[in-house]
């Protein structure tokens, strides 16, 4: 779980309103409310709202949220002290980060800061009708699906592990049998039957950012057989001008199958990227549409 700019700081827009840059500027400097900053322009909040999440594809105040989040989980991998992180990232009471961000770090910062020292992750490795798959879940849900369509027999397991390892290195890993534990056993079924291209629904424990599990909502909703653009889902999300933030969410996707980002492609029909490679990608979508 990598520090990573927010969604809305890394959008790359052509032309932005210099006003909203203004805006940006002050959210980036310090906290202000929606009145202060349409003040600050000379627009009205309702407007200033509307042009912002449209520009950015988040609100000022989500924006403002996501650089704070951001800013502390910068201090936390760096080492500070968990009390200091918070206070410099403008948390202002350690309640509020447990109310406003915790939920997005995925666990509590102090956590974080260890590499997720104290989450119970318990996993499998099932084989599939694409290759094999691992799923790696917390008492909250599934927190990992990772493919290994290309290498074969024990390699695969080795692989798959060694990136469990290098995303969760300090949580208490739990290897079990797909059949034996009754939490892990019925998610792993339901993933491998979304790998056959049947339907399936199951708790997840998605870490990202606000914009980024918009993203991933987004593509929960998009109907087995079928495709969208990346500006298609940055339109459905009020954001039409962030379809490269929507393509980072994607690539930022650690949950395969489930959250199928397989299913958005470029506008002019190609594929585009895929973090687990563009022919599983390709073949992913051929079964769905059999299906």
């Amino acid at each position: 779980m990598n520090s990573r700019a927010t969604t809305a700081s890394a959008t790359t827009v052509t032309a932005i309103d210099p006003r909203l840059q203004r805006v940006r500027a002050l959210l980036d400097a310090d906290e202000h409310s929606l009145a202060d900053l349409a003040a600050a322009v000379g627009i009205s909040p309702a407007h200033l709202q509307r042009r912002f999440r449209a520009c950015f594809g988040v609100s000022p105040a989500a924006y403002r949220a996501q650089r704070r989040l951001a800013s502390l989980k910068r201090s936390l991998k760096d080492g500070r002290d968990v009390s200091a992180a918070l206070y410099d990232a403008g948390y202002g009471s350690p309640s509020r980060v447990y109310e406003q961000g915790a939920a997005r770090l995925g666990m509590t910062p102090a956590r974080y800061r260890a590499g997720g020292e104290g989450e119970r992750i318990r996993w499998s490795v099932v084989d599939t009708a694409i290759g094999k798959a691992l799923v790696a879940t917390t008492a909250r849900g599934i927190c990992m699906v990772e493919l290994c369509a290309v290498v074969a027999g024990d390699d695969a397991f080795v692989a798959l592990e060694s990136k469990l390892r290098t995303e969760f290195p300090r949580a208490e890993l739990h290897r079990v049998d797909a059949g034996s534990d009754e939490f892990l056993a019925p998610r792993v079924r339901e993933v491998a039957d979304a790998l056959e291209g049947k339907r399936a629904q199951v708790p997840l424990d998605l870490i990202g950012t606000a914009f980024q599990k918009r993203v991933w909502d987004a593509l929960m909703k998009i109907p087995r057989g079928q495709t969208r653009s990346y500006a298609e889902i940055a339109d459905a999300l009020g954001a039409p001008k962030s379809a490269r933030a929507v393509a980072s969410a994607c690539a930022h996707n650690r949950v395969a199958i489930v959250v199928p980002c397989h299913r958005v492609i470029r506008g002019d029909g190609s594929l585009g990227g895929y973090r687990w490679g563009l022919p599983l990608k390709q073949q992913l979508l051929r079964r769905e549409r059999a299906a």
